[in-house]
């Protein structure tokens, strides 16, 4: 078996683990979940690009949402402009709580999202999620007001004092953790570190709450991303990306399509090629990521638990 084909098993056997061993829980959501604590998978970048091959993930989202972070946002309007909707359901799940208490007679979520296109200020209002990861990465609050920009202090803490063991970024502002439930829920991606020897640089991320079928193979893309992306603006060579989690989960419903991916072959993974004239983090584009030589299975739909 290849190093290639290794790496993404890792992350079928924690699939696997949890449905072996898993103990069933309540949650958030009220639809259960399996549920394992404090896991850890390794990739190392120098065996491809980290983008499952045993269903098709969607890269164009990941990429999309990355950029989204990196600027700072709050509102999902830059994701819906650009046909990417995996924030839809939180915004539109808190219209439709406020249609009820006005007793007024609420959009379709497809109205809704068309609407939030179209009209600017229905998308200022509506669109807004309140102080997620963009805000937390990008404009951190103090209490005298001041904010911060983390992403900027980690690119210039990285090329002036590589060895310091403070290369962190935080996405958990206890302080705003509340206003944070407008999006459904607070940080599940809560922090990521990186780590520079001979050269090489390597990102881990703290993840605590994992929705392991659905979610992370987003996460695990968007964070080896992420790392490629610091490593060029900063000369270094992205090394490894190591994903470490709290809660472990996978859903009850979602049991029997994780069965199915577990039944799949893993193939190589893909090539990623950033466009080599980008020397800033934040001038990135869509245009500017090619992936090549990716085969995936055909993807596996499963419902995303609000």
């Amino acid at each position: 078996m290849s190093k290639k084909i290794k790496s993404e098993q890792q992350y079928l056997d924690l699939l696997r683990e949890i449905l072996d061993q898993g103990t069933y829980k309540d949650d958030r959501t009220g639809t259960g979940t399996y549920s394992l604590f404090g896991k850890q998978i390794r990739f190392k970048m120098q065996d491809g690009f980290p983008l499952l091959t045993t269903k098709k993930v969607f890269l164009r989202g990941i990429i999309h949402e990355l950029l989204w972070f990196l600027k700072g946002s709050s509102n999902i309007k830059y994701l819906v402009d650009n046909n990417v909707h995996i924030w839809d359901a939180w915004p539109y799940q808190y219209y439709l709580k406020q249609s009820e208490k006005e007793q007024k007679l609420p959009l379709s979520q497809k109205e809704f999202i068309e609407k939030m296109k179209d009209d600017e200020v229905f998308a200022q209002k509506w669109g807004e999620l309140g102080p997620v990861y963009g805000v937390q990465w990008r404009h951190w609050k103090t209490e005298t007001g001041k904010e911060i920009d983390q992403i900027t202090q980690l690119i210039d803490q990285i090329r002036s004092n590589p060895d310091s063991r403070r290369l962190i970024v935080s996405a958990w502002n206890v302080a705003d953790i509340e206003a944070m439930t407008r999006s459904g829920l607070p940080p599940c991606h809560t922090m990521f570190q990186f780590y520079i020897v001979d050269g090489k640089i390597s990102c881990q991320l703290y993840q605590r709450s994992a929705d392991v079928f659905l979610g992370v193979p987003f996460n695990i893309a968007s964070y080896a991303l992420l790392l490629m992306m610091v490593a060029q603006v900063t000369n270094l060579i992205p090394h490894e990306f190591i994903h470490t989690f709290g809660d472990v989960h996978i859903y009850k419903n979602h049991v029997n399509q994780v069965k199915e991916q577990l039944t799949r072959e893993t193939r190589p993974f893909p090539q990623m090629k950033l466009s080599p004239h980008i020397h800033s983090i934040f001038e990135f584009t869509y245009d500017d990521f090619e992936l090549t030589d990716y085969n995936p299975h055909p993807p596996i739909k499963a419902p995303v638990a609000v």
